[in-house]
């Protein structure tokens, strides 16, 4: 039997040359998954799935030498063509001078880069000297390859100052399509909790650009909307079920960072059947554990009702479920 759902899977294949303080996906190892494994990956799940996109990457898209044989070797593998995104590697695009006209080539008309303020900023959080010159270098191959560039900004207190001034910079190289946001509360990002941009300080020149500014909340907001809810905050795949593999081969939903919790199992050590029945339903300890916890009780154990840090609403109840799983059974795990 075929699920008539189309299956994405995205793998780890090369990792990524940076290590950012805000990945949601934390620190993934560096580890390399070779094409003869990713083809025996994609076989294993087209029994079971109508359709399959096969994504080469998790991080950093096209951080491989072998880039337009990569995304051949992607599309070949996929029964639904993959999609860019509009992102890629800035890393790449430095290095390689054919690479930004192979994306324009391939249809790329806009890309998207991430900063963390000025110099110093960025590449404390990149984790990697010289990330911020880079990416203004990018901005500008980008530019002159008629390849428009976005630029993220993830916003915090130690930083605020920072991306206010990096507004000026964004003005001097005609960059229009900004977006300034405090990211997701899960993975690296989670470690930053206590930095995390108070709603009262977010500085007016950012508002401008600020993703959704009108709909963003404080914690203590949170805390008051939810305090009462007797729902249940269960994640679930939308159309197209998404899943991510580890370059340990481990597998897991997209629905925030790997741990043991949200593990569905391994691709050397299960059987594919219990794996796809997993995938399909839902079948994960977090998700038990997340059917068995009311929103209410979660905020009453790990939300602050003076905070002002600020999230959007289900970043929220991903961040005290997150919470949750590591105190009955993350940090239980052997």
């Amino acid at each position: 039997m075929k699920f008539e759902r189309t299956l994405a899977i995205c793998v780890d294949m090369n990792g990524c040359p940076n290590r950012c303080k805000h990945c949601w996906l934390g620190d993934l190892p560096n580890l390399i998954v070779n094409d003869k494994t990713a083809t025996k990956i994609v076989k294993l799940f087209k029994p079971f799935f109508a359709n399959i996109t096969f994504y080469s990457w998790l991080r950093e898209p096209d951080f491989t030498a072998d880039y337009k044989a990569r995304w051949l070797k992607d599309n070949k593998l996929s029964t639904i063509k993959p999609q860019r995104f509009e992102l890629a590697s800035y890393y790449t695009i430095v290095r390689d001078k054919e690479y930004a006209e192979w994306l324009k080539m391939i249809g790329t008309k806009k890309v998207q880069l991430t900063f963390f303020g000025l110099q110093a900023m960025t590449d404390k959080y990149v984790g990697r000297k010289g990330a911020y010159e880079e990416l203004i270098a990018a901005t500008k191959i980008l530019k002159a390859n008629d390849i428009e560039a976005r630029w993220q900004i993830f916003i915090n207190e130690e930083n605020k100052d920072d991306v206010s001034r990096l507004l000026d910079v964004a003005a001097t190289h005609n960059v229009t399509d900004i977006f300034v946001h405090e990211g997701s509360c899960d993975g690296n990002n989670r470690k930053l909790y206590d930095i995390r941009i108070n709603k009262s300080n977010i500085p007016d020149k950012v508002k401008p650009h600020y993703l959704n500014y009108d709909n963003i909340l404080s914690e203590a907001e949170c805390y008051a909307l939810l305090k009462d809810d007797d729902s249940y905050f269960v994640p679930k795949n939308k159309d197209t079920i998404v899943i991510y593999i580890t370059s340990d081969l481990n597998v897991y939903f997209n629905f925030t960072n790997p741990s043991p919790a949200w593990a569905i199992g391994n691709i050397i050590d299960d059987e594919i059947s219990d794996l796809v029945r997993k995938i399909v339903a839902l079948d994960v300890p977090a998700l038990k554990f997340a059917r068995n916890v009311k929103v209410s009780e979660l905020v009453k154990l790990y939300g602050d009702p003076a905070s002002d840090k600020v999230f959007s609403i289900d970043d929220y109840k991903m961040y005290l479920l997150n919470n949750y799983l590591d105190e009955q059974f993350n940090n239980k795990v052997k």
